[in-house]
């Protein structure tokens, strides 16, 4: 897979998806060089909600600072975990970093496996009401409480639209569809068609991978034994000490749950790795499905 430099205008945005394990930063990173080669010099920007988090280096697979070298790069472990990044933030944080991309001459490359990021990007995000302090920590409370399934009934209570189309396992869109609600009285379905703020990319060169999926499978367990190769348990391990939320969205990261259940003493190391790869499949599988269908006109699809 590559990206002829040649094909990329002076000032150009160029926006690379695909799901997880499948070379879109090395990819990214590639591009940059052959750019640089050309006297074009470019940023990376992050794209993907995990790897915006600091303590998260490993076991999101964020690339190094010996792999980025010289290559200007934002939005890469600039949170704390015990944050609760949006996608609202990130997409002021995205729209700052490519100005300063502009305003430094560099061609500003997205890279990332979040699609509701590249969404937001190119179409815009939908307005949403302010929720108060105090809403936020009633759904707080219910989900310590009573998890996603308190959560989903209460939501089916008020909000039934959004609940069937929100996964009964999804905390964190459950638990925000129901804040939506509490604070305005609307569902959040309504606000999302009420329609978009602007959008900072609304064209640019577009790339999808779509690799094929037992070879994606196949480099996600790879990837995750040289995780834990490169300490991974110890990345779960200090995560564990802080002793944080187990709902914050950090805590979610694909391998995070299980190498925490094997911490505590509740399965051995081998279930402990077996079951992350076992989520990062699936979540592999939910993003290729996602990018085939909601990443359409204007992207280019790149195979093996």
């Amino acid at each position: 897979m590559r990206i002829d430099p040649e094909n990329i205008g002076a000032g150009e945005v160029v926006l690379i998806a695909g799901p997880t394990a499948s070379g879109k930063t090395q990819l990214a990173l590639h591009l940059a060089e052959k750019l640089a080669a050309l006297e074009r010099p470019a940023m990376l920007i992050n794209a993907d909600s995990m790897q915006v988090y600091r303590d998260l280096q490993i076991l999101t697979a964020r690339p190094r600072q010996d792999e980025l070298g010289e290559v200007a790069h934002r939005l890469f472990g600039h949170v704390d975990v015990a944050e609760r990044y949006s996608t609202g933030r990130w997409l002021g944080e995205a729209a700052a970093a490519l100005e300063e991309a502009r305003e430094l001459r560099l061609t500003p490359i997205f890279v990332g496996g979040t699609g509701l990021y590249f969404k937001a990007l190119t179409e815009g995000l939908s307005p949403m009401p302010k929720v108060p302090a105090e809403v936020r920590a009633r759904v707080g409370e219910l989900a310590a409480r009573a998890g996603p399934a308190g959560l989903a009934e209460r939501l089916a209570e008020v909000d039934p639209q959004a609940r069937a189309a929100i996964r009964p396992s999804d905390t964190q869109r459950l638990a925000r569809a129901l804040e939506i609600f509490l604070a305005s009285g609307r569902s959040i379905l309504e606000w999302r068609r009420a329609g978009r703020a602007g959008a900072p990319v609304p064209e640019g060169r577009r790339f999808v991978l779509l690799p094929e999926r037992e070879a994606l499978y196949g480099a996600i367990e790879a990837r995750f034994e040289a995780m834990m190769e490169a300490g991974a348990l110890e990345e779960a391990r200090a995560l564990r000490a802080r002793g944080l939320a187990p709902d914050l969205p950090a805590m979610k990261a694909i391998g995070v749950p299980p190498l925490m259940a094997h911490l505590a003493g509740e399965i051995g190391l081998a279930e402990a790795v077996a079951e992350a790869q076992r989520e990062s499949r699936r979540y592999a599988k939910r993003q290729l499905t996602w990018l085939r269908h909601q990443l359409g006109e204007g992207w280019t699809a790149l195979g093996p």
